[in-house]
């Protein structure tokens, strides 16, 4: 992928957070007391049932590391969330949820940041999640540890943690300025392995500064290495912008969004390994480039895969040839 102008991205890593944060649009305003959104899904367990999973979108405060494609600081905080705060939004979403199974609390961060769920709320939300059956939670690997332990023993069902490792590329990777290793994220799983909490893992489909040539390639290692880290979950997020620098980076040719054809084979190469489960991120599939014929008709595909977890044929289209 030839840039069309020169980076513009500094060469310093002292210069990442800066030069993100310049760039940067306004933030959503948002009440501490309500979940910026919340929607009932449905996922493959991990014993191949379809269940009902109800997922909250927790709002509490900015993410202390600035990674350069994240956008998910638009529906965070710039204070810390009052006690009770947290509490009183879950109590918000399961009032107008249907019934589930398994909850996930994503929050644009880490669960385990202190500054974002407050501790001290961490037995008042086990208490009122006691009925299910599996709690996601998402954490950044460097907040993994022992503090995890007294929310864990306090749950009525299994905790599964989502950790984003994002890419296997060791150099990208430091480029995203995610501040993690390789062997970091190895680590943590294996703390998390040791003490029985179930890793699902994020990974990114053509991040920037990688050439599409490349994309499907690097998401094949990213998921041999998550199922190497003992993740029992991988999820594909097709890379987009919307946060400021990812627009900054794509006028000069170091992103471009991944095609459709490219989730396909990478969630097909991941559920035929046959180590866990693989899902792809349909949740907004707008900047993802595809044929117009044929679109649909893949998103139907990945949306199979997900739900089945098994390879449908692939679809032909004499529009686009693929």
């Amino acid at each position: 992928m030839k840039p069309a102008v020169p980076s513009l991205y500094p060469a310093s890593a002292h210069e990442w957070d800066r030069w993100i944060l310049d760039r940067r649009p306004l933030r959503a305003d948002l009440d501490p007391w309500r979940p910026y959104d919340f929607r009932l899904e449905h996922e493959c367990s991990a014993s191949g049932e379809t269940v009902p999973v109800a997922t909250i979108f927790l709002t509490n405060r900015e993410c202390p590391w600035r990674c350069l494609m994240c956008d998910l600081w638009r529906n965070t905080l710039e204070k810390e969330v009052p006690a009770g705060a947290i509490p009183a939004q879950i109590d918000h979403a399961l009032a107008r949820l249907a019934p589930a199974r398994q909850i996930k609390l994503y929050n644009s961060g880490s669960f385990f940041d202190p500054h974002a769920v407050p501790p001290g709320d961490h037995s008042v939300i086990a208490g009122k999640l006691s009925a299910f059956e599996r709690l996601i939670v998402e954490s950044h690997p460097a907040l993994i540890g022992d503090r995890c332990l007294p929310f864990r023993d306090s749950l009525g069902g299994r905790l599964e943690v989502a950790m984003g490792l994002e890419t296997a590329h060791s150099e990208i990777l430091l480029r995203l300025n995610k501040r993690m290793t390789l062997p970091q994220f190895s680590a943590a799983a294996e703390w998390l392995r040791k003490h029985e909490i179930d890793l699902r893992v994020f990974v990114l489909v053509q991040p920037p500064f990688m050439k599409e040539a490349e994309s499907l390639d690097w998401a094949e290692r990213s998921l041999d290495f998550a199922f190497n880290c003992g993740a029992t979950a991988v999820s594909l997020i097709p890379t987009r912008s919307g946060n400021g620098a990812m627009e900054q980076l794509a006028a000069s040719g170091d992103f471009s969004p991944p095609r459709l054809k490219t989730l396909e084979a990478a969630a097909a190469y991941g559920l035929s390994l046959r180590r866990g489960r693989v899902f792809t991120d349909l949740w907004d599939l707008k900047q993802v480039r595809s044929c117009w014929e044929c679109r649909e008709r893949r998103v139907s595909r990945l949306r199979e895969m997900n739900l089945n977890q098994t390879i449908p044929p692939r679809i032909s289209c004499l529009v686009c040839g693929e």
